[in-house]
């Protein structure tokens, strides 16, 4: 048995995937195919849901403030349910099965909305929810696994896995947009489904590969454990019991709420809990006076990332309406699906990703590298000029005369240059920032900015109901631009509250 593991650690760190693990090469495919999955539906999920209910490709024929709310909650959902996906494989299950079980859920949520039917429709995204709270926030934790020892190697691994993340990022567009938008919706989601199930064959064969990355290592005995499963599925089942009964009365008409307001008061109540959670750990948390001042700046660095990704995560929602509505795709006499221009961002985070890197690099050896909080609002500026040329070109964009593709190319370079800028920096700041005994919740607050972020996202974009996409671009541009401007004024002052972090 020793000679077993020995073995299946020695698998592990061997090198056989550009001088990495060769468990790497497992957990690269199986995040690419994942995240061809994800962004491939992501492309469609708008656009499905505001194509007409009748016609060739029929589509749910939602109103726009409709379809934008329950992106929203979708997309709130998928960055919140990792806080609970990572406790599981935690907890109970370690995060080899945990990826492996989210990543047949998520399959199995594709392939219900693959079926012509609204019900099925609402299952599979509540399956793909579930299964991303699974398998998102634990892939990335076995490839830390793969490199016990640290240091350089180790980001360099992990950047070569992000790329995966990006390619993934670019196909799923491309080719579920394609045969989606272009033929079937049902047949797209059918594709994004697909490449789940290529992702889990890859996952799977490589198992070999990993090692001990993944496995359960809580040190606990087996009684302690299965305590703990039976308290876990027990809470679990009364939520999901609650859940049926809500949507049961909500469809009956017991409960008259719109999903619109749904989605503002979600977001109110996550607001408040922050901030209270906020509160309560920097005045009674019993932390030092630096830890405090440090946990002040992360939710400095928490309210500009929510700011952020509200205006960044518009691009499957008012963007993509952009794209099918008032761009004109028709390049060498075809017409390229709306939901095909999704790519374009992560096309250019694949090329400038290295850049920026090599950039942060030049400037640190010149004693010149802008701080953590310059950098946040150098990402808001970023975001902000994408936003005013968007709103440029939507003022001269009619049905009738709809403007090139050239401006959402720009945007999209302005917005990666922003995200480049702000991303990078976001997880690593909280681990610097955060008190020992708080990181891995510092690492959730990040989760649940990016999940406010993708929230208001959706209710923002459903304005483009009753405002003109010119002005809600501008309004966009307005807010994070003047996120950016008091980031930037405010640096000075929060860099000394960071005392030695760099």
């Amino acid at each position: 048995m020793a000679q077993e593991q020995s073995g299946a650690m020695n698998a592990a760190s061997g090198k056989g995937f550009f001088g990495h693990p060769r468990g790497l090469a497992t957990l690269f495919f199986t995040e690419l195919w994942e995240r061809f999955s994800y962004y491939g539906m992501r492309a469609l999920l708008v656009l499905f849901m505001t194509a007409e209910a009748m016609g060739s490709n029929p589509g749910l024929g939602f109103s726009v403030g409709k379809a934008t709310a329950i992106y929203g909650l979708y997309t709130f959902f998928v960055y919140v349910l990792s806080l609970p996906g990572g406790w599981v494989a935690d907890k109970l299950w370690g995060q080899r099965k945990a990826v492996f079980v989210g990543g047949c859920i998520i399959a199995a949520g594709h392939f219900s909305m693959a079926v012509p039917t609204t019900t099925f429709f609402f299952i599979g995204l509540a399956l793909i929810v579930i299964g991303t709270g699974l398998l998102k926030p634990n892939v990335s934790s076995m490839v830390g696994d793969l490199y016990p020892e640290g240091g350089a190697r180790r980001d360099a691994g992990f950047s070569i896995f992000y790329m995966g993340i990006n390619v993934g990022a670019i196909l799923g567009p491309l080719l579920c947009g394609i045969l989606g938008e272009g033929y079937n919706w049902h047949y797209g989601f059918s594709l994004a489904g697909f490449g789940m199930v290529l992702g889990l064959i890859s996952y799977k064969y490589g198992f070999k590969f990993l090692g001990d990355a993944g496995d359960l290592k809580t040190g606990e005995s087996e009684e302690i454990l299965q305590k703990r499963s039976k308290k876990f599925y027990g809470i679990l089942s009364f939520i999901t019991a609650l859940l049926v009964i809500f949507g049961f009365l909500v469809s009956s008409g017991a409960i008259t709420v719109t999903l619109e307001a749904m989605a503002e008061y979600l977001g109110y109540a996550a607001v408040a809990i922050t901030v209270a959670f906020f509160a309560y750990i920097i005045f009674f948390g019993g932390h030092t006076s630096e830890e405090k001042k440090k946990l002040g700046v992360i939710f400095w660095l928490f309210i500009l990332a929510a700011i952020f990704w509200s205006g960044f995560e518009q691009a499957g929602s008012s963007l993509n309406l952009f794209a099918k509505d008032l761009t004109d795709r028709v390049i060498l006499g075809t017409e390229v699906p709306a939901s095909t221009l999704q790519l374009i961002n992560p096309f250019f985070i694949v090329i400038f990703a290295p850049i920026f890197g090599w950039l942060w690099t030049w400037l640190a050896n010149r004693n010149a590298n802008p701080s953590i909080p310059v950098k946040f609002g150098l990402g808001l500026l970023g975001l902000a000029a994408g936003f005013f040329v968007l709103s440029w070109g939507a003022a001269n964009a009619t049905a009738a005369n709809p403007v090139t593709p050239a401006w959402l190319v720009v945007t999209y370079f302005l917005h990666t240059c922003g995200e480049l800028a702000l991303s990078p920096v976001g997880l690593s700041s909280m681990t610097k920032l955060a008190p020992k005994s708080r990181v891995s919740q510092m690492m959730g607050i990040w989760f649940v900015a990016a999940a406010l972020g993708n929230l208001f996202a959706g209710i923002m974009a459903g304005q483009l109901e009753t405002l003109a996409p010119t002005n809600l671009f501008w309004s966009v541009a307005l807010f994070v631009g003047g996120g950016g401007i008091i980031a930037l004024l405010a640096s000075p002052g929060v860099k000394k509250l960071m005392g030695d972090v760099e």
